[in-house]
């Protein structure tokens, strides 16, 4: 039976792997998140080459969340996040696997998954994805308190660094664990259990249609 838990980031990976398939995740705390595809390449790119990120990642919350920074004048007043929403995070499948590694990422998400080779690297990191709602923007956004930083700001806004402060982010789904479970492959295999009878089906239709044609 699916669980809800309210989470304090950060977290460590006894915590993630308490997250089951199927449960729900309201998270607070400090989350970072970007959508840029040259973002995730250049994390990848500076990690390998030996260099530190501009900031700690390690063990830390990473979403492909979109958002607009509204950043602080000389008057002094804070940036502001006007918005979150996520986004798909197949997108990212070609860097996930060492980032998640590298960073020993505790979770990940955005909507639509990852592949496999995503799903190996957060079984040994202690990681699980989490999905969240596509669409929900008013509630998602409701959730940031405040801009904790942004980085790489020549990017635009969406494809910065950025970690935001959050209360109660979600609701999330653990769509995948950190045991390797996943919500997709579930699918997908409930899905191809039905292709034949489906088939079968549209098979006996088109023949009835062939001997009612005059």
């Amino acid at each position: 039976m699916s669980k809800t838990h309210y989470l304090q980031l950060p977290l460590d990976a006894d915590a993630v792997r308490e997250l089951a398939v199927g449960d729900m995740v309201m998270l607070s705390g400090d989350i970072t998140i970007s959508i840029g595809l040259p973002t995730h390449k250049r994390m990848v790119s500076e990690l390998q080459a030996g260099n530190e990120l501009p900031l700690d990642l390690h063990g830390g919350a990473f979403f492909h969340l979109s958002s607009y920074i509204v950043d602080g004048d000389e008057s002094g007043s804070s940036p502001e996040a006007l918005y979150m929403n996520p986004s798909t995070s197949t997108r990212y499948n070609p860097y996930m696997p060492d980032l998640i590694r590298m960073l020993g990422l505790r979770l990940v998400g955005g909507k639509g998954g990852l592949d496999m080779a995503s799903v190996a690297a957060m079984q040994q990191a202690g990681c699980a994805f989490l999905s969240f709602l596509g669409g929900g923007v008013p509630i998602l956004s409701e959730s940031i308190e405040q801009v904790v930083s942004t980085h790489w700001n020549e990017y635009i806004s969406q494809f910065r660094l950025t970690t935001l402060r959050v209360k109660n982010l979600g609701p999330a789904t653990v769509a995948i664990d950190a045991h390797g479970n996943s919500i997709y492959d579930s699918l997908r295999k409930q899905a191809e259990s039905r292709l034949p009878g489906i088939l079968s089906e549209l098979n006996q239709q088109r023949q009835i249609n062939q001997t009612e044609k005059p």
